[in-house]
């Protein structure tokens, strides 16, 4: 039986900055259109942050049934070093999706209904990563998905859920935080390239290959701060967000000078903080342009 700690684990907490920095970026754009309310901006995140490790969990069950996790390179999986069956680790990803169905639907009370169609599609989208009989996850899909769901998605909709509005602002401060969600995907798989190939995952980075992956990893980086950049050229506080570039120097040193094994998992924790970071400098600067 696993204990706590595995089960603590087994979430990957070190991925939550990919949910946490979504909903702040999207309740600084709200703030900055004057529609800032904090039970929606709180239960987004709650739902947010239940649908990243509901997802984990499910990647946990789905991977480790598979025999994907058999020789890992990262994190511990649950199921893959048997330290729990498959069986509980898919309770504890159908209680996050509870968790995240039952703040949504709080959401949609307070704002709209519709939002209960987006909640389905996304616990679709989290299951069907690596779940089900066509998981997009093995089809070099996954970073389309993150990109929309981490970034235009999660951004936009938390803006909606406190101004009642889609807004182009939102969106557009969507696309950075977008990005980077997608630069954890491919540093990730960029670590399991050589594993994922041998038992038939077929991630962009297998697709790719290892140079073009790094390439692509870097070009993530480059592209989130010349979109932050851009913002600012209309809302001169989002510049902020340019404070936390320095901090995309260490990782991509890794990634393009060859890391590999531990390595690469220091750059995936350093891509999460960079993550983390310009979310919070973006929110900020957002919250002042208002």
């Amino acid at each position: 039986m696993a204990t706590p700690a595995q089960w603590v684990a087994g979430a990957r907490p070190r991925t939550l900055p990919a949910a946490l920095a979504p909903v702040l970026v999207g309740t600084g754009a709200a703030a900055a259109l004057g529609g800032f309310r904090l039970v929606p901006a709180l239960l987004a995140l709650l739902v947010a942050l239940a649908l990243q490790v509901a997802v984990n969990y499910a990647n946990d069950h789905s991977d480790g049934k598979r025999g994907t996790d058999a020789d890992r390179v990262g994190p511990m999986r649950l199921v893959g070093s048997g330290a729990a069956s498959a069986r509980s680790v898919l309770v504890a990803a159908l209680l996050a999706f509870a968790v995240a169905a039952g703040a949504g639907l709080v959401l949609a009370a307070l704002s709209s209904w519709w939002l209960v169609a987006v909640g389905a599609v996304c616990i679709a989208a989290a299951w069907t990563y690596t779940g089900g009989p066509l998981p997009y996850g093995y089809r070099a899909l996954g970073e389309v998905f993150v990109f929309v769901f981490f970034g235009l998605v999660a951004v936009a909709g938390t803006t909606f859920v406190q101004t009642g509005r889609v807004e182009g602002l939102a969106l557009a401060a969507a696309v950075p935080i977008g990005l980077l969600s997608t630069a954890l995907l491919v540093v990730n798989n960029l670590r399991d390239v050589a594993g994922d190939a041998v038992v038939g995952k077929r991630t962009l980075a297998v697709l790719l290959g290892d140079r073009a992956t790094r390439l692509f990893y870097v070009g993530l980086l480059a592209g989130a701060f010349a979109v932050v950049a851009a913002i600012g050229v209309v809302r001169p506080w989002a510049l902020l967000g340019l404070l936390a570039a320095p901090l995309a120097v260490p990782p991509s040193r890794v990634v393009l000078t060859g890391g590999r094994g531990p390595a690469l998992i220091a750059a995936l924790q350093a891509t999460g903080l960079l993550t983390l970071v310009t979310g919070v400098l973006l929110a900020a600067g957002l919250a002042l342009s208002g």
